[in-house]
């Protein structure tokens, strides 16, 4: 077998031309990936981690070129390759996953036309063979129903569901380079390990090299082998796994570390640091260092003179001139990012916000002529079924579970923008399964939401400014004289500023956004802020910013907060109670520190088994559940997680009672109520996860 790297990049500069000239993306990237190894590619937004991998397949736009360096496929040049020699090489002997799957699926066209069409192109295979290979690539990435989802269009599936047909498509002809960007940005947790479990079975089984881009340091930690750390376009350290997390060389890598939620650490005992600043664009890098202005070690030198990836005694590369001298455990936060002494876990008082038996059932259209004329039995999907809970006042509640699960139904009922089906949920006073139309306007201005997707709530034709106004004359918060003063305000109390006001959306980086989304949320100052995956698809520092801005707010001014999050370490931190989601309901609740230690639902220690640490040298997770989730058209009888749980062996019966029997409520003391058959004893004989 030949020893060549299967893909070698040299001095690799990418430039893109504009009516200003050219402006450079990246430049000076090299790197090779051998064969059945896996590199990882990790930095902030905007560090040119997928323009390397759009100049690998030559998809640079036409304003877009690579000004020099030479990239390597199996021993030939890609450069300089006809579009049908590249053609030719797209889809087969490499492959490439992207971070929004609906840029390789055609809305117009069904799953299995798409799908199919790779195997028949590349492969001359029959329509019948290539339907079969093609329903088994979507079970080896545990897709529900493979056959179905073969007739349905793009926009009739999930973003998840999205995703895992693009990775299947792109596993079909067994690619030489698999490139995958931010191939798990959008899985749930469960999914997530399960790809990354079949990306390693692709390593050892096709022998194949992966490029894997992404902003999570616990996949990298999970999957590679070596890892290449981007900033502005360039490599700033490049090193093994296992050393690049023992002994991080970079002080930009060292902050990436310092920004991470540990699985087990909360507010009390713990903080985050973020690296202060952003990401400078392509045509205002700075001279010399292009991380000096955002780095605690700068000094002249760094300014004026533009140090090299060079190598290191402990056998990694670093572009730093001052690596050396560099001791990352000397480290001490800034004034600005310490936390504050008071910073302690709320204890919380009564109850603010309570729900008992609350559900949200919605209506399932049938496409028979006896559901269209009304004659058919009227079906319905169980989006929440029978949550029961209560928020203390300046507390937060984190909600967790699979995508499904009913977390955004939850908060969407509490909300107001869904009708409840049942039960009861009140919010100081105010009964929120009436009528979102009914609503006072204290209870509007007392309750308020931040959204996962900033773009989908700010006008792209507003002001930042305006934005935030409109809210604030609204509701009455204050007088119109005072309204300006008020708007600034809020823009300072989430790290922005004045110069904010007359920005518009399209002027704003992801985090910025998220940013002004919470002061939105803020503006009638709300005793209550519901978040559905407020930091989900944010790089780690903007995440880590974000979260100290929420405890900040809370700490100032006793919001309560419910927060939503798929990222296990992020609602820990965060988090006072914790609440399981599983099909609807909620199977597991009780205060943080309990939820993540013994006993556990059994879905809450897969959960936990399936998240990726940020240490390569953790033991592999034990966990994994075994099929996709039932459908909450159809639940389960009995136990709704019974299909899927690898604990019910451990009933005498060895199970048979979670099929027939709704599972009781154990108390596990401190308020810690877990929803199943199996005995307290017997799950807290179980050990730990291996984090």
């Amino acid at each position: 077998m030949s020893t060549a790297p299967v893909l070698k990049v040299e001095d690799l500069a990418v430039a893109y031309k504009t009516r200003g000239g050219d402006v450079p993306a990246i430049r000076d990237i090299s790197f090779e990936i051998a064969r059945g190894e896996t590199f990882g590619l990790v930095g902030e937004s905007g560090c040119g981690k997928s323009t390397t991998a759009w100049a690998i397949l030559n998809f640079l736009g036409p304003n877009g070129a690579v000004q020099h360096g030479r990239i390597q496929f199996q021993g030939q040049d890609l450069l300089g390759r006809t579009a049908d020699e590249l053609r030719r090489l797209r889809g087969d002997q490499i492959a490439m996953v992207y971070q929004d799957p609906m840029q390789a699926l055609n809305p117009s066209l069904r799953v299995g036309e798409q799908m199919k069409e790779v195997l028949t192109v590349h492969r001359g295979l029959s329509n019948a063979e290539a339907t079969r290979r093609c329903i088994a690539m979507l079970e080896r990435v545990y897709m529900p129903d493979p056959a179905g989802i073969l007739r349905r269009y793009p926009h009739q599936l999930s973003g998840g569901q999205q995703q895992r047909v693009v990775i299947a498509t792109a596993l079909l002809n067994d690619p030489a380079l698999l490139i995958m960007d931010e191939p798990t940005t959008a899985l749930d947790v469960t999914v997530e390990a399960a790809v990354l479990d079949l990306i390693a079975e692709l390593r050892r089984d096709l022998d194949t090299a992966i490029l894997l881009i992404t902003h999570n340091l616990g996949v990298i930690a999970r999957t590679c082998d070596r890892v290449g750390v981007m900033y502005a376009g360039e490599l700033v350290e490049r090193a093994a796994v296992a050393d690049l997390f023992a002994d991080p060389q970079h002080p930009y890598t060292q902050g990436l570390l310092r920004a991470l939620p540990r699985l087990g650490a909360d507010k009390a005992d713990s903080a985050l640091y973020p690296i202060r600043g952003r990401v400078p664009p392509p045509g205002n890098r700075p001279p010399g260092c292009l991380f000096a202005p955002r780095c605690d070690y700068t000094q002249e030198r760094c300014r004026v003179e533009r140090p090299a990836l060079r190598p290191l005694p402990n056998g990694t590369c670093a572009r730093c001139h001052f690596a050396e001298q560099i001791d990352p455990a000397a480290w001490t936060p800034r004034a600005d990012l310490a936390p504050p002494p008071s910073q302690t876990a709320a204890d919380g008082g009564a109850p603010i916000l309570a729900a008992a038996g609350l559900k949200k059932y919605y209506p399932l259209p049938g496409d028979s002529l006896r559901d269209v004329l009304g004659l058919g039995q009227k079906r319905f999907v169980h989006a929440l079924e029978d949550a029961t809970f209560a928020v203390g006042r300046g507390t937060t509640l984190g909600v967790v579970g699979e995508s499904g699960s009913g977390k955004s139904t939850l908060v969407k009922t509490l909300i107001g923008l869904e009708a409840s089906s049942g039960g009861e949920a009140t919010f100081l006073g105010f009964d929120l399964t009436d009528d979102l139309a009914g609503r006072d306007a204290a209870l509007i201005r007392e309750l308020q939401m931040v959204f996962q997707n900033p773009d989908a709530t700010m006008n792209p034709a507003y002001t930042v400014g305006y934005q935030l106004a409109r809210p604030l004359r609204r509701l009455g918060v204050v007088p119109k004289s005072q309204v300006r003063a008020e708007v600034i305000r809020l823009l300072e109390a989430v790290r922005l500023g004045e110069g904010y006001l007359d920005r518009l959306p399209r002027q704003l980086s992801g985090g910025e956004k998220q940013r002004v989304g919470i002061a939105r949320a803020l503006a009638s100052r709300p005793e209550l802020v519901l978040c559905d995956e407020p930091v989900s698809a944010l790089d780690v520092s903007v995440q880590a910013a974000l979260l100290n801005l929420l405890l900040d707010v809370q700490r100032e001014f006793g919001t309560t907060l419910v927060f939503i999050a798929h990222d296990l370490s992020v609602v820990r931190y965060i988090s006072d109670q914790v609440a399981v989601m599983y099909l609807g309901e909620i199977v597991d609740i009780g205060p943080a520190e309990a939820i993540y230690a013994p006993p556990y639902h059994p879905y809450t220690e897969a959960l936990l088994s399936a998240i990726p640490v940020p240490d390569p040298t953790a033991p592999p997770q034990r966990i994994r559940l075994a099929g996709p989730a039932p459908s909450a058209v159809d639940p389960p009888s009995g136990c709704r997680f019974h299909t899927r749980c690898p604990r019910r062996h451990l009933l005498p019966d060895g199970g048979r009672i979670c099929e027939a029997d709704a599972p009781p409520w154990r108390d596990a003391g401190d308020g810690h109520r877990i929803l199943c058959h199996i005995p307290l004893a017997t799950l807290r004989a179980l050990p730990p996860p291996d984090h």
